[in-house]
């Protein structure tokens, strides 16, 4: 049988599927494991720090009925199912790890389809005695690796609360990621940009926490529509440790099945970087005359939609502000867990500041983002031709950065606008301690240009940066890690606004360091080769 009649064959259209998926797993080698023991670990160690919360059987009844009657809080984490242990951990836990495992489901899927495409590593690849769908097959085996990872830690770490809640828990979580890893591998076939089908698969991960948040905050059950339209709602109505609902994992996966059929479907009839939502032909409209101008064409859309993003964030979050004192009740420690990520014992202020923090921390992933966007445009080979003319490295650079930096400001300050629209009062200080988040993005922002211009096999450790950072000021206080952990992100020096006087001192040394990384990276990219 000759080659191309074997490619035609259902076995032929998956050969080199095996050796694909090694060279997937052994390019991810370093972050399987992290993100496995990072969102697993969160979850696994819920146990001991809500334990310290809430030690007798008559406090977690009491902080049970508290959470499902607030809505506010419903809309954070959902309603509480069971006042065990465990089922307080699958309440506080749950969501954000569903949501980390789809946020590592699509990065890795997307790695290693569409982004081989565009760079044209598998062009060179297919030319072998690869099939058609064998590098498909291999990124969802390696999203699938990762999830089963993260399932198997929590499912280890919460035996002791019960083997089947542990089980079932594990299950949702590591379902959801996989359900956003074949919404990655749709996307990779629409899309011929690997940011934008990262972007597209993001925005539905966003859209189906909105969904659940919207439906949990009017009902209290999980019932609502809304809820059940979401992934994220499925995984909460799995009900880990409140006697399970293993029929609703068959819908997980379902939905992992249909998906993935679609996805089969169409790469089976493109070809290899062709795409089924292709990029508008030239010419371009507009000018494009300066190395600013076509960096803004590149990010326009990106700042849109984030700009977008924000603001309604801001609004929804903003209208939670006034249910913040019923949230915790009568609950000293849990009132001092919001008092350390927001830093002001005035509940109300803590609250606020606990949402403006979030905001700066996930506007870092924006900004990191925004700084390697010419990283990519290097390794794909279209910075080269633009930086062989008269266009010098730094002022190619400036265009990225003033987008980077200046567009974190603009995003932040939507967030403290649509925060303030929906609080209904004091406008000033909600929008100010937003702004103030700014000398801690801009910091890991600088973080990134340091890496990208000196050491640029590493500009993605930026990433992790921020995601470290995420992570220690999100779920670091619930697990009562000590202060001198939280300080290791630059938002842990931050003045905890609004409520306290301003204080400058952080603010200003932070915003030096990050003039002094970006200052550091410009020089290193003018010393270096351009990236092939």
């Amino acid at each position: 049988m000759s080659t191309v009649a074997l490619a035609r064959t259902p076995a032929g259209t998956l050969a080199g599927t095996g050796t694909l998926t090694r060279l997937a797993l052994r390019r991810d080698r370093l972050m399987i494991p992290l993100w496995a023991l990072v969102t697993g670990g969160m979850v696994a160690s819920g146990a001991g720090s809500l334990e310290g919360l809430y030690g007798t059987a008559a406090e977690r009844a009491e902080a049970a009925a508290s959470m499902t009657a607030n809505s506010s809080m419903r809309a954070l984490y959902g309603p509480v199912f069971d006042d065990s242990l465990g089922g307080l951990v699958a309440w506080r836990f749950g969501t954000f790890a569903a949501v980390l495992a789809a946020v590592a489901s699509l990065i890795v899927v997307v790695r290693h389809t569409r982004e081989e495409e565009e760079t044209g590593r598998q062009e060179m690849l297919s030319a072998g005695a690869v099939g058609r769908r064998a590098p498909l097959t291999a990124a969802l085996l390696a999203a699938l690796v990762v999830n089963a990872a993260v399932a198997l830690v929590v499912t280890a770490g919460l035996a002791g609360q019960g083997a089947a809640g542990a089980l079932a828990l594990g299950l949702a979580i590591g379902g959801t990621g996989m359900v956003f890893a074949t919404t990655a591998a749709l996307a990779a076939q629409l899309t011929e940009s690997a940011r934008l089908a990262k972007g597209l698969t993001g925005a539905a991960v966003g859209l189906a926490f909105v969904l659940r948040a919207a439906g949990d905050s009017g009902t209290a059950g999980g019932s609502s529509v809304l809820t059940w339209l979401s992934p994220i709602g499925w995984a909460e109505n799995v009900r880990a440790f409140a006697g399970e609902r293993w029929w609703v994992l068959l819908l997980i996966a379902a939905a992992v099945l249909l998906q993935t059929a679609a996805a089969y479907a169409l790469t089976g009839r493109r070809d290899v970087g062709a795409s089924f939502l292709a990029t508008r032909p030239g010419p371009a409209e507009g000018g494009l005359a300066t190395a600013g101008a076509l960096a803004w064409r590149l990010q326009r859309g990106t700042l849109l939609g984030w700009s977008l993003g924000f603001l309604l964030g801001g609004l929804v979050f903003g209208g939670m502000v006034e249910g913040a004192a019923d949230i915790v009740g009568d609950n000293e420690q849990a009132r001092q867990i919001f008092e350390r990520m927001g830093g002001q014992s005035a509940l109300t202020d803590a609250f606020l500041a606990t949402m403006v923090s979030l905001f700066g921390m996930v506007a870092a992933l924006f900004a990191v983002g925004s700084v390697l966007r010419p990283h990519g445009e290097e390794t794909s080979g279209r910075a080269e031709p633009l930086l062989a003319n008269a266009l010098g490295r730094i002022r190619w650079a400036a265009g990225h950065l003033l987008i980077a930096f200046g567009g974190s400001a603009l995003i932040l300050a939507l967030s403290g606008i649509g925060l303030a629209l929906s609080y209904g009062h004091d406008a000033g200080p909600v929008l100010g301690a937003s702004l103030a988040q700014l000398p801690a993005v801009w910091t890991l922002a600088g973080l990134a240009v340091l890496l990208w211009g000196a050491a640029p096999k590493a500009a993605t450790a930026a990433w992790g940066a921020a995601g470290l950072c995420l992570a220690l000021g999100w779920i670091g206080p619930a697990l009562d890690l000590p202060q001198a952990a939280l300080n290791l992100s630059p938002f842990g020096h931050l003045p905890k606004l609004p409520g306290p006087e301003m204080t400058w001192t952080p603010v200003l040394a932070l915003t030096a360091l990050a003039a002094a990384l970006v200052t550091a990276g410009l020089a290193g990219l003018r010393r270096r080769d351009v990236v092939s």
